[in-house]
């Protein structure tokens, strides 16, 4: 018997673990995926939202000014990285005049601080490679960029160290109420507990309904990119956006905290929860958006550049509001659900939030011992060369180059089978160290990092796989 299990272990469910460690819980996060950030985390900008575009005094609003307080906060304290560069709403059309102003009038009624509009002139001196086409911009100085999968990652491995378990590959199947609280039907048996965190993203609703008759509805919106090598260079010098839509924030044309521009996302509803493809018509569409000025940029992006795209999904409810509460009729179940755009920055302040919620609720005990702080993973290629070589020194597996993209080591590799949370399939070891995510997409570093996992977790490498489940990278051996 659980006191609390958290269903879904993306940032939303990871943040909610690291708050509620702070307290004398015993707690379990499962998650089918075999990672943290396996689910609708893993695809998104990455952008720090100021919370200047939900409507004023929105749950949105609120949750997404105070997550972006926390994130950079966080950042330090669990050593993720995340950089405040600011952000730019970018009006291309005299018409949306009206539209950056309110804009701005949100930002004020929502407490954003420094936002202002700038004009053409001082826009284009700031990002000379801007589109010709710009008219204004809302400059907002609190925005910035920070790695999705790293934050998930950060969060969860200080809940782990706080005493918060995590069952990965654990699908959960029914819900039903039962005298002391709930069970929970998984892939892998039966869990009993006493309260419950509903984090699952795409599959909130469904979770939601089982115990409560005031339905939700969440719609998968399917959004689409194209990633650019980073020998591109700098295009822009902080994160630029066009003026929001009715389907979003739009299409941006920015950076990663990585150092890779992208376009995206494009936004399309679909029905099945699990349609993750890229679409040649979507694709088509942002390839001709990075060769022409109509979009962002002023000059045409090289084609050549692209080295990867793929496909998210958000979960987006059909009021396009969170729901961060305990349910009415489902006492001791509690809602993190519709966690769409700006979920991200939100995180840290929904954690906090829910985390407050059920404290007072469950009248739980706060910790004397809550370790607060985290050592976050090495960035070989960061450091200055004398460091390198005392890390050498210390340990020679450093001094093996495994990805010749991101240059990622051996000891790097081995660092993140070893955490925490260990990574136990490709996609765990490249969310955390980045082999495989360079210009040659892995086509040079699988072996070896395969080779590493196989080693390092005492298995053969027949066993070891992409994302867990199925996806096995070979097939068995060839006999000689």
């Amino acid at each position: 018997m659980y006191d609390i299990v958290i269903i879904g272990a993306g940032v939303s469910g990871c943040c909610i673990a690291r708050e509620l460690s702070r307290y004398k819980i015993n707690a379990l996060v499962i998650e089918r995926g075999d990672d943290v950030a396996s689910g609708t985390s893993k695809a998104n900008t990455g952008v720090i939202h100021t919370g200047l575009e939900a409507a004023p005094g929105s749950p949105m609003a609120k949750l997404c000014v105070r997550g972006n307080e926390l994130m950079y906060q966080w950042a330090k304290e669990l050593e993720f990285p995340a950089e405040k560069n600011g952000k730019l709403i970018v009006c291309t059309n005299e018409e949306d005049m009206p539209l950056l102003q309110e804009q701005l009038d949100h930002a004020n009624a929502n407490g954003v601080p420094g936002c202002e509009i700038i004009g053409r002139e001082e826009l284009l001196k700031r990002e000379p490679n801007l589109t010709d086409r710009a008219v204004a911009a809302l400059w907002a100085p609190t925005g910035g960029i920070v790695c999705p999968f790293n934050l998930a990652i950060a969060a969860g491995e200080n809940a782990c160290v706080n005493g918060v378990k995590f069952q990965f590959e654990t699908e959960a199947t029914n819900i039903e109420k039962t005298d002391n609280g709930y069970r929970i039907d998984t892939s892998k048996g039966p869990i009993e507990t006493k309260a419950v965190v509903n984090a699952a993203g795409l599959y909130a609703d469904k979770f939601h309904n089982m115990v409560s008759e005031n339905k939700i509805h969440i719609t998968p919106r399917k959004e689409e990119y194209i990633f650019f090598d980073k020998s591109i260079g700098t295009i822009f010098n902080t994160t630029v956006v066009p003026l929001p839509g009715k389907m979003g924030k739009g299409i941006a044309a920015s950076y990663t905290i990585n150092g890779n521009f992208f376009i995206g996302p494009t936004a399309t509803d679909v029905e099945d929860k699990e349609e993750l493809n890229t679409t040649k018509e979507i694709l088509d569409q942002l390839t001709d958006m990075a060769q022409s000025n109509n979009h962002l940029t002023k000059n045409p992006l090289p084609l050549n550049k692209i080295i990867t795209s793929f496909a998210g999904a958000r979960a987006h409810e059909d009021n396009h509001e969170f729901i961060v509460k305990e349910l009415e009729d489902a006492e001791y179940f509690f809602d993190a659900a519709g966690i769409e755009s700006p979920g991200l920055t939100s995180s840290p302040a929904i954690g906090e939030m829910l985390a407050g919620i059920i404290a007072d609720r469950m009248h739980l005990e706060k910790k004397e011992n809550f370790i607060s702080r985290r050592k976050g993973f090495v960035k070989f290629s960061d450091l200055p060369d004398e460091e390198k070589e005392k890390l050498i020194k210390e340990n020679p597996m450093y001094g093996n180059i495994v990805c010749r993209c991101e240059l990622v080591t051996e000891g790097q590799i081995v660092d993140a089978i070893h955490r925490p949370i260990p990574a136990t399939s490709l996609d765990a070891v490249k969310r955390r160290v980045r082999a495989g995510m360079g210009r040659c997409q892995g086509g040079f570093c699988t072996p070896k990092t395969m080779h590493i996992l196989a080693r390092e977790l005492g298995v053969d490498m027949a066993e070891i796989t992409k994302k867990g489940g199925n996806s096995y990278m070979l097939t068995g051996k060839v006999k000689v």
